[in-house]
């Protein structure tokens, strides 16, 4: 029987991956948990209010009341979020600040740029779910997230605020959800047939 060359072998994964690019980290670089804590609410704060502004457009360009109704109850939600994460900031001792929010940006970029290959009317509506669906999961998985840092820090109350708003952003994917396998697919596919 063959001994297993253990030294060979992880010297050989060790050459593999430093085939891949290391990142060097900025001097403001997170050092530990809490900083990225911070640094992620920060950053979700910036996307929560990008979206404020967003979201309006989106329901100024959908043609479905359902949708309409949808998009503007998310936008009073999400003013609310945005409200809790200034608590949030409270509650663990920091100031609110906003750090611009790359995913964020790109989601509401991607979103746009459907509104502007769509033609009014059931794809474009279509398009806009599809677009906000992403940034639902984008935001499920931030507060997620976030909900699971201030638990393990011990920021119990925050941790409850975070789980409230990860619930609100579960039920507005449902909500879009329907909205779109209720009618508005069904109607977009219509237009295909024509």
């Amino acid at each position: 029987m063959k001994a297993t060359n253990t030294k060979g072998t992880a010297k050989k994964a060790a050459t593999t991956a430093s085939k891949g690019k290391t990142v060097k980290a900025k001097s403001s670089a997170a050092e530990g948990l809490r900083d990225l804590f911070v640094d992620s609410l920060k950053d979700i704060y910036w996307a929560e209010k990008a979206l404020t502004k967003a979201l309006p457009k989106m329901a100024k360009n959908a043609t479905s009341e359902n949708l309409i109704t949808a998009i503007n109850d998310h936008l009073t939600v999400t003013e609310e979020q945005v409200s809790r994460l200034e608590q949030v900031f409270e509650i663990i001792g920091e100031k609110a600040a906003a750090k611009k929010c790359d995913a964020m940006e790109g989601l509401i970029k991607e979103g746009e740029s459907i509104m502007e290959e769509t033609q009014e009317g059931p794809v474009r509506d279509a398009g806009i779910i599809a677009a906000s669906q992403k940034i639902e999961h984008y935001e499920i998985a931030t507060y997620g997230t976030l909900a699971a840092f201030a638990t393990t820090l011990g920021e119990e109350q925050a941790a409850a605020l975070l789980q409230q708003t990860l619930e609100e952003e579960k039920e507005a994917d449902t909500i879009l959800t329907e909205a779109a396998y209720n009618t508005i697919n069904f109607d977009a596919s219509e237009e295909d047939e024509e």
